[in-house]
């Protein structure tokens, strides 16, 4: 899978305007070029000599897939036939080797059947058919001077491999062979311009219509099956148009590595799962950073960089970029100035070399990062957007919550306190040894008074590990405080956010309770990479996260979630702290927190996939013997394929809530198998307002002579008629815990409701059975009352309530204020005119009970009952949700 990215020749001359990004080009007046091209003779080509080729360009514009592409295509015959030899290389492996080797050793090294190649023999015109391929040169450090590198034109001559690749760009060496170098945009002088016969710069994917075919083949292969086809088709098609309305997003996908990003982020959103390997939003976002950036240092081509851990390239990035984002998130901001960016990036620089580097950062760097504002006035208050400077965002949101986090976890926030302590700590540490070597002999001399004083000093390292450990407990303080905000309580949950930053909000704008940005994927982020997997990456990177610091943010992390979950949360806020402990990774933490949570509810949280597959992976932390008393997933946008995902969350449910979900028949296969299940132990089961209909009740059904654990089952309005209420009826007696049964709102008549009724009092357990909107005549609801009483109980007392109506022939039901609780809860989902019919003849049924009444208490109970029938049948009139108004038996 690969879509070319533009290409565009430059000549000497114009390498004054080599430095516009990508993403700011507008035009560009040369056409695009192939690699292929580059290498065909010019007017200028000397005969019997190779064409030196420079391809240039910034951090992602895709100058390595480039490469790598030439060579499969080269090795495929499908480019550059002409060459009987291409000998790819990495210059970050060649600036590795200490010890000297010849140009047919190094290739050897790496490409052991190329050992003794008659073509690097240097013989005759041989190496015309040669082509080098030297790809990140700018981390080598190539002297051109003769004075520094002396000249070799022997392929068997030992010297360093800088020496080695500056005589064969110079033409000394092998001087028939074609080379071609690729590099960053701050290291284009590092080759003399005599020693370049072409220049050409990538500048990634420059119009919607290139992104848009990365974005098609990208998410096509990764969809894997051919159902998935459609959903990602549609992926594309949100995506083409918010790139075409010339978004944030459209300015940063000018680089194919953000495309990369893109689409990574997508597949894991929609694509998630089960079987594949465990991915994760840190993971991705750091193995994206790991992509671009390696195991870089931050070197300025004048000398070589010392390999240390100050001098790592992303915890340069952290200090300076990662502040400025700390200070956005902090200050709720999400673009800045040009001075803001003048005062963050090297602020305090002063020295040559300080500013060497700096000069670097910001040529090949900081626009990776940062892109201007094309969606000026956003999320800024009216004295900044009023304000006609040029302010900057990060490319993609997600990076400013990314980037703040590892500014934090780091440590790089340290108060001064906090720095100073630390370097005292060292020094003292460092010396620790000698001194108390020191102290045991001075104490044979030294009165015990003075030498008390000098214990003090050996009692400073504890005080800064208190200083330390009192930080860690500062960033889960943190970590708590963000991710529990009462102003973000109720806007979407973080995934449905990271989402619409990337596809656009097709429709109305979701309603947020603040209007500065939400920054809810910064605690997650920094919750993400304590995991151990994050922190090797970064590692790599340079930038080192150690366990001890892992283990003091868990435990003082455990402590403040407990804390904030013993308050009422919303579904949207119970959504984000699942994802926190699924980035996490810490099966211990997760079982810990866990363990103060007893009730789920996800109530009109879209559930797709991913989030499915994170609740099944978070709750299957936790012990066998652990069990939610419910979990509500109402109104989830629930299908079969997510059950199945959900099935280990299922298992450690007592209380399941499945209703508004609009589960078809089939999906009671998978319910029957859960009820089935030895390791489930499901107490109560609703499917209100799924259209099971008769087929997937009988399914459902299949279950009940073996399970003994249900108690409650709810079928209300699932398209149930007499068939599935005889099947039912039948099936009873096979189940004995079962206590009560909703089938309410069904399409059930007078007969299959009597055997119902019949089977339900005959059984040992039941107490309560809804019938309320079926198709019941007057006579029916009669019979259903009378029938209430068991035949071989007669004499306990014991008694079925038959929940059919809201009066019982002439009286008032005692169950009237539950049905018209549950009527009023779920009309604005349920069929108007039915409902409105069914309540009109409740209040028929109630002008003719109260009539027959002589008492007027039991008048004045019956208008009361009324006076609850009209408000609801206003209600559905007015299509808006009454108020409570607090009715009672």
């Amino acid at each position: 899978m690969h879509v070319d990215p533009l290409i565009v020749e430059r000549k000497a001359e114009e390498r004054a305007g080599r430095l516009s990004p990508p993403m700011q080009t507008q035009s560009l007046s040369s056409p695009s070029v192939s690699v292929e091209q580059l290498f065909e003779p010019t007017e200028a080509w000397t005969e019997g000599r190779g064409i030196n080729v420079l391809l240039y360009g910034a951090v992602g514009t895709g100058k390595s897939t480039v490469v790598r592409k030439l060579v499969l295509d080269w090795c495929s015959g499908a480019t550059l036939n002409h060459y009987k030899l291409l000998v790819p290389f990495s210059c970050e492996d060649l600036s590795q080797l200490s010890k000297v080797s010849s140009l047919r050793d190094l290739v050897s090294r790496k490409y052991l059947h190329l050992k003794k190649h008659p073509l690097l023999s240097g013989e005759g015109n041989l190496a015309k058919d040669v082509l080098f391929l030297f790809n990140g040169m700018e981390k080598m450090n190539l002297d051109f001077r003769i004075g520094s590198t002396e000249l070799c034109s022997d392929p068997s001559e030992a010297l360093p491999p800088d020496v080695v690749v500056v005589n064969l760009l110079r033409k000394y060496l092998l001087p028939e062979a074609s080379i071609l170098v690729t590099t960053r945009l701050s290291a284009m002088d590092r080759i003399p311009q005599k020693y370049v016969n072409r220049y050409a710069q990538i500048c990634g994917f420059n119009d919607p219509d290139r992104q848009r075919a990365y974005f098609t083949s990208r998410l096509l292969q990764q969809s894997g099956k051919a159902a998935r086809d459609h959903e990602a088709q549609a992926l594309i098609e949100l995506l083409y148009l918010n790139l075409q309305r010339e978004s944030q997003l459209a300015a940063a996908c000018f680089l194919p590595s953000y495309c990369w990003l893109t689409c990574a982020t997508l597949h894991f959103l929609h694509f998630t799962d089960a079987k594949a390997p465990i991915r994760t939003l840190t993971g991705i976002y750091t193995s994206f950073l790991r992509l671009n950036f390696g195991g870089e240092v931050l070197g300025t081509g004048t000398s070589v960089p010392i390999q240390g851990h100050n001098n790592s390239l992303m915890l340069y990035v952290i200090r300076t970029v990662g502040k400025m984002a700390f200070d956005g998130i902090t200050y709720k901001r999400t673009s800045f100035s040009e001075k803001e960016l003048e005062q963050w990036i090297g602020g305090k620089t002063k020295t040559d070399e300080e500013l060497r580097q700096l000069a670097m950062f910001q040529t090949d760097v900081l626009d990776f990062f940062l892109a201007p504002c094309v969606e000026s006035g956003k999320h800024l208050p009216k004295s900044l957007s009023e304000n006609d400077e040029r302010r900057y965002v990060f490319a993609v949101p997600a990076m400013q919550e990314y980037l703040a986090a590892l500014y934090v976890v780091l440590g790089e926030n340290k108060s001064a306190l906090e720095k100073l302590s630390k370097r005292v700590s060292v020094a003292i540490g460092q010396a620790g040894e000698d001194v108390n070597t020191l102290f045991t002999i001075l104490s044979k001399f030294i009165p015990l008074r003075i030498f008390a004083v000098f214990n003090l000093i050996k009692l400073f390292p504890k005080l800064y590990e208190k200083i330390s450990s009192h930080n860690k407990g500062s960033i889960a303080r943190t970590m708590a405080a963000e991710m529990f905000r009462t102003e973000d309580s109720y806007n979407e949950d973080v995934l449905d956010q990271v989402e619409q930053n990337l596809l656009g909000v097709h429709g109305p704008q979701p309603q947020q309770l603040s209007e500065s940005h939400p920054f809810e994927l910064y605690p997650i982020f920094m919750g993400g990479l304590l995991h151990y997997g994050n922190r090797v990456l970064l590692q790599i990177l340079g930038c080192s996260i150690q366990s001890t610091t892992v283990v003091q943010i868990t435990h003082a992390l455990r402590k403040h979630l407990v804390r904030e979950l013993n308050k009422p949360q919303p579904p949207e806020e119970v959504m984000d702290l699942l994802v926190l402990l699924y980035e996490f990774q810490n099966p211990r933490l997760t079982a810990e927190v866990l363990a103060s949570m007893r009730t789920i509810h996800l109530t009109n949280i879209r559930m797709t996939s991913l989030k499915c597959f994170i609740l099944s992976s978070v709750l299957s932390c936790t012990p066998a013997s652990y069990h939610l008393e419910e979990l509500d997933l109402s109104s989830c946008l629930l299908t079969q394929d997510l059950l199945k995902t959900l099935w280990p969350a299922f298992r450690h449910t007592h209380n399941l809530n499945l209703q508004f979900n609009s589960l078809g028949p089939e999906s009671c296969l998978i319910l029957r198998d859960l009820l089935l299940d030895s390791l489930s132990s499901m107490r109560s089961l609703q499917l209100c307002d799924n259209p099971l209909l008769d087929r997937g009740v009988c399914i459902l059904l299949e279950a009940l002579p073996e399970n003994q654990t249900l108690k409650h089952l709810s079928l209300m309005h699932t398209g149930m008629g007499d068939h599935g209420a005889l099947q039912l009826a039948d099936r009873l007696q096979q189940h004995v815990g079962l206590q009560e049964l909703n089938v309410a709102y069904n399409n059930i008549g007078d007969n299959a409701a009597l055997a119902l009724v019949d089977a339900c009092r005959e059984h040992p357990s039941i107490h309560t059975v809804h019938l309320y909107l079926n198709a019941l005549s007057d006579v029916g609801k009669k019979s259903l009352y009378v029938r209430g009483v068991p035949r071989n109980h007669v004499g306990s007392g014991r008694r079925v309530k038959v929940l059919a109506s809201v009066t019982e022939g002439s009286e008032i039901s005692e169950d009237w204020h539950p049905i018209l609780r549950v009527i009023r809860e779920n009309a604005r989902s349920w069929d108007r005119q039915r409902v409105q019919q069914q309540l009109e003849v409740f209040l028929r049924d109630l002008e003719w009970g109260r009539q027959q009444q002589q008492s007027l208490w039991k008048r004045l109970h019956f208008l009361r009952v009324e006076k609850g029938v009209r408000q609801t049948l206003r209600m559905l009139d007015r299509e808006v949700p009454p108020s409570s108004p607090g009715y009672s038996k």
